[in-house]
């Protein structure tokens, strides 16, 4: 059906209008990072009056910036590896192979997603100080038990996602490789694999922002040492007073890996989510 010329103007002022919302608050965000603090404590003004870079200067040294910075790229990154790695054999497991108990493993983890994450926060806090008690091996306040505690997030949907991407490679590809001579692991690594990696992007993206972002569980697992960028934001604000053009400066800081590695990733993604949709 051809299209209006009314229709087509209607699209674009609607389009602009849903674009001009959406970037509004980044807009803020930004201007408010390159006004001076009692600038941005006034009323608001959409376009600031002095502009400073000294926000990205102070933002390293208020709070240690840096030390939260590396503890989120360490938790995230590691997170987003054991998420993967497993998620990629559970689910050629559970798309290759029929075993006793494939449907109710498939149906438990997919019914993981029905709680929220809330309902998990003191137990888990409860088995990490148990744990500790026991063995010696401190879970809570580590990277490590934070890395566990992020797992029981994203491995389940990693693994039901994979499991739908899986399903749509021909299984013919498989018995090529069986046939001249690789094993199920040699068949996976060397043909699935490769055929996968959108879906694997898709799981891996998926992960690390789970864990880059995440704000609830950040702030009861970790201590001084161990504290995260998205709890570490916090300490911007103190009993007298809070530094917005700092916490504005260091939120567009915190932003940028992950608004990069989407735009890097941004078709491997959006293929690895349209086929695990399908399926």
């Amino acid at each position: 059906m051809r299209e209006t010329p009314g229709f087509v103007w209607t699209r674009r002022i609607v389009l602009t209008a849903l674009a001009a919302f959406a970037l509004a608050p980044v807009y803020v965000m930004l201007s408010s990072s390159l006004k001076p603090l009692a600038e941005v404590q006034d009323a608001f003004h959409w376009l600031p009056g002095r502009l400073t870079l000294r926000p990205y200067v102070d933002i390293w040294h208020t709070v240690p910036l840096a030390h939260y910075f590396v503890n989120s790229l360490i938790v995230a990154a590691s997170s987003t590896v054991v998420s993967v790695l497993v998620a990629v054999f559970a689910a050629y497991g559970v798309s290759r192979f029929r075993f006793r108990g494939r449907r109710l493993f498939t149906v438990t983890v997919l019914s993981t997603q029905m709680f929220p994450g809330i309902l998990f926060l003191l137990p888990l806090f409860l088995i990490f100080v148990d744990i500790g008690n026991a063995t010696g091996v401190a879970l809570y306040g580590s990277r490590g038990g934070l890395v566990l505690t992020y797992l029981t997030f994203s491995l389940p949907f990693s693994i039901w996602m994979l499991v739908g991407y899986f399903d749509s490679i021909p299984r013919e590809l498989d018995e090529a490789a069986l046939t001249d001579g690789c094993g199920p692991l040699g068949a996976l690594l060397r043909v699935v694999v490769p055929a996968a990696v959108p879906g694997i992007v898709a799981v891996g993206v998926y992960a690390f922002m789970t864990a880059w972002g995440e704000v609830l569980f950040a702030s009861v697992m970790t201590n001084d040492t161990t504290r995260t960028l998205a709890v570490g934001l916090q300490g911007y604000a103190s009993q007298t007073d809070v530094y917005w053009n700092q916490v504005m400066a260091a939120a567009l800081v915190v932003s940028v890996p992950v608004v990069a590695g989407f735009l890097l990733l941004q078709r491997y993604l959006v293929a690895g989510l349209t086929a695990g949709a399908v399926k």
